[in-house]
């Protein structure tokens, strides 16, 4: 019996124990660390900044264009034959006129001496004939068959003359030609490529414009363009004319400029970036690409505001704390690292660039002068 009364208290007072540790663990002791981290002081945390600008900007229209020459052809002859001479070089810079393949024609040769010969015969029979009707002694039928055997004659010359020509292939205007396609030797067919010939100065660019800024775009109008192969550099041209229909299936028309291309630098086919300035320049809000935080709930940036004292009495120069507003702009375009703000905000505030992510709306911030991301030297295109 006395066995029994002790293991039951010895029971009860396990239980309480446990209990009691119990209630300890997840009642008290929650409580007593989150009163002891509700009075620790929370660390504010460092932001970069950088102040709203005002920034007169060109308006443009993006596109992505193509270049192609003025004048690109490739040079094919218009008949068949062997290859008896190739007079220029890959990738060299050809003259208008200048021979570049000579496809033989000792054939057409041979025939125009036959050609010639049987001319000069028919001009002397001619001459005869005409001797002849001068003193009554043929009939005039027999100096017009004269006649027309001289002109039969010339036009076979002639003819053998314009195969011959034909077989001479030259550039057709100055240019820089391609790689070569034939050899000497070599049998080729009528309409055979031979060589590119392009005319590399001055260079156009075709690109579309949204039909709904048809009225924006004039011929003249200036444009300045970037290409992957030179990163650094920007060409400038002028629109030289305009498609005069839109695409059904795209529904934009096709705008041509005209780029100086003096160094060669611009080959037709090349990818290029094309900006078309329209209007005039307009005074606009800029901020750093890095202080929007962009969602589909709206864009926003964080503003640095002076937090207010309560007793309204004036801090110390530097000690009044500073909390960070949350704003809803509207975006517009963007060059290189910077934005245009269209409503949100105004020249002169100060708004995060670097650290927003971690903020809440209000909440108090230090402000890091020595903080904020540089700008790569290039950026990527849009």
């Amino acid at each position: 019996m006395k066995r029994k009364t002790a293991l039951v208290t010895v029971s009860a007072g396990l239980a309480f124990v446990i209990v009691g540790l119990s209630i300890f663990q997840f009642v008290a002791k929650p409580q007593i660390v989150k009163g002891i981290i509700a009075g620790m002081p929370r660390p504010v945390p460092a932001v970069a900044v950088a102040e709203a600008k005002t920034e007169t900007w060109q308006t443009r229209i993006a596109a992505i264009g193509t270049f192609r020459a003025v004048q690109g052809i490739d040079v094919s002859p218009q008949v068949g034959g062997v290859v008896r001479s190739i007079n220029f070089e890959s990738g060299q810079d050809a003259q208008k006129g200048q021979l570049l393949v000579q496809i033989d024609d000792s054939v057409e040769q041979a025939d125009l001496k036959s050609n010639l010969a049987t001319l000069r015969n028919a001009e002397l029979a001619l001459e005869r004939q005409r001797q002849l009707i001068t003193g009554g002694s043929t009939a005039t039928a027999q100096v017009d068959s004269a006649l027309a055997a001289r002109d039969s004659a010339a036009a076979a010359a002639d003819r053998t003359r314009a195969l011959i020509a034909q077989k001479a292939l030259a550039a057709p205007f100055a240019g820089r030609l391609g790689l070569r396609k034939i050899d000497a030797g070599q049998y080729i067919q009528p309409g055979t490529s031979i060589v590119t010939l392009q005319q590399l100065d001055p260079i156009d660019v075709d690109f579309p414009v949204p039909e709904q800024d048809i009225a924006r775009v004039a011929v003249g109008q200036p444009i300045e363009i970037l290409v992957d192969a030179f990163e650094s550099k920007t060409f400038a041209g002028k629109v030289t004319s305009i498609d005069a229909r839109v695409s059904i299936e795209a529904r934009t028309i096709l705008v041509r400029a005209q780029v100086s291309n003096p160094q060669a630098e611009l080959r037709p086919g090349m990818f290029a970036n094309v900006a078309l300035l329209v209007g005039k320049g307009v005074d606009v809000v800029t901020l750093p690409r890095t202080s929007v935080t962009y969602s589909l709930y709206g864009d926003t940036v964080y503003v640095v505001k002076p937090q207010p004292v309560p007793d309204g009495s004036a801090p110390a120069q530097g000690d009044q704390p500073m909390i960070a507003e949350r704003h809803v702009v509207k975006t517009g375009d963007t060059r290189g690292d910077r934005v245009s703000i269209l409503t949100g905000v105004t020249a002169g505030e100060r708004v995060i660039t670097e650290g927003q992510l971690k903020l809440q709306p209000n909440a108090r911030v230090r402000i890091d002068e020595a903080g904020g991301l540089k700008a790569p030297a290039t950026l990527q295109r849009q």
